[in-house]
């Protein structure tokens, strides 16, 4: 997430904060401008926005107003109650249960979170009010006597259960399905990976290379489904982010896009902080990286500051006596096929495969998925 300053006063402030601890100004997030801005109440449920050279007005999201559960604003000629994050949700929980309600707006905080990521990255991100048929939605779920809500995509439809939200339970799950990381914003992650292969590659002509780079998707997905849950994944380390990602290709380009926007957003963190770690190669003087150099639209340099961040990073959690903030080793094939992604998220041309999937046929979801019950889960 990059660095964010409060538009009176100047002092830095940080993507959920909806006042300024140095000035007091209320703050909102303006999707519109994709940076955080101070507003001034101007008339009843009317804000300005407090920066030079702007007149332009606001009105906070229903979401703020009803609920307390919304950081952003809507501008004032949006006729949408909605701003951009909270328009998507087509179910919500059920907010007289304290316990669904808390899960909601946990649920909320890492959606927005993931949606600031695609604006930075100026992904397609059709809300309701958009002529196209192509809309994302989002359905926020509980278990039911009558029906278990499966984590999933369906034709733009992310369907999260709420139990997610829960850190016992997710951890409860993490273990149980082997996993080595599973978050709420590693699951929006994922789930968006799905979406996008719906807009971005299928019927398009990065099909064609997507097969050669992660697989043919038109094979049996219930199929692999069971055989993953019943075999378990073998040496994918070699050629997968995850071991889920062995399952489907569909399941391989969710992971690997998720772990895309993993690395983008961390790095961008890095930038925004201004952080330098110390490299020591095997031969040769110690030499410095620093975040603020690296180019995020070159995917070589990107990489390349990735690895010894990350091993700061899980030294520094260790430190602590957390767990690794990211438990994973990227094989050759893994960079390659993020290579893919990152093409794809900037318009790039894909003539040429670089990771042979000739050998396995197999292809994999993200470590968000615990069942297969939807389109993709």
């Amino acid at each position: 997430m990059k660095t964010f300053y409060c538009t009176t006063c100047k002092h830095r402030v940080f993507f959920e904060n909806v006042s300024c601890m140095h000035c007091g100004a209320r703050l909102a997030f303006l999707p519109d401008r994709n940076s955080i801005g101070a507003l001034k109440e101007v008339s009843d449920g009317g804000y300005a926005l407090q920066a030079n050279g702007t007149s332009a007005s606001y009105r906070l999201c229903q979401n703020a107003i009803d609920h307390a559960n919304c950081s952003w604003a809507v501008p004032t000629a949006d006729p949408d109650p909605y701003c951009r994050a909270c328009r998507l949700n087509e179910t919500i929980p059920d907010l007289s249960n304290d316990t669904a309600k808390d899960a909601w707006l946990r649920l909320e905080r890492a959606k927005r979170w993931l949606l600031c990521n695609l604006l930075s990255l100026k992904l397609p991100l059709p809300d309701r009010l958009d002529a196209d048929n192509r809309l994302l939605r989002f359905s926020f779920l509980a278990d039911t006597d009558e029906q278990q809500v499966f984590t999933g995509q369906s034709d733009g439809l992310i369907t999260i259960n709420i139990a997610e939200a829960d850190d016992p339970f997710r951890e409860k799950i993490r273990n149980q399905l082997g996993e080595t990381y599973r978050t709420l914003l590693g699951h929006f992650r994922h789930e968006i990976g799905h979406y996008y292969w719906d807009q971005l590659i299928a019927n398009s002509q990065l099909l064609s290379p997507f097969r050669r780079e992660f697989g043919d998707e038109r094979q049996d997905y219930e199929q692999a489904l069971k055989r993953h849950y019943a075999q378990g994944a073998h040496d994918w380390q070699t050629r997968y982010v995850s071991a889920y990602a062995s399952m489907h290709p569909w399941e391989d380009w969710a992971e690997t896009w998720a772990h895309y926007l993993h690395i983008v957003d961390t790095l961008e963190t890095a930038r925004a902080c201004d952080l330098v770690v110390a490299e020591k190669p095997e031969r040769g003087q110690k030499q410095a990286v620093r975040a603020a150099a690296v180019h995020l639209g070159d995917f070589d340099e990107m990489i390349s500051a990735w690895i010894p961040f990350t091993i700061a990073l899980n030294s520094l959690n260790r430190s602590m006596g957390l767990n690794d903030a990211y438990p994973f080793v990227l094989s050759e094939c893994a960079i390659a096929k993020l290579r893919f992604v990152h093409g794809v998220v900037h318009g790039e041309s894909h003539s040429n495969a670089s990771c042979d999937t000739s050998q396995t046929g197999e292809r994999g979801e993200s470590a968000s998925a615990q069942t297969g019950a939807a389109q993709n889960s």
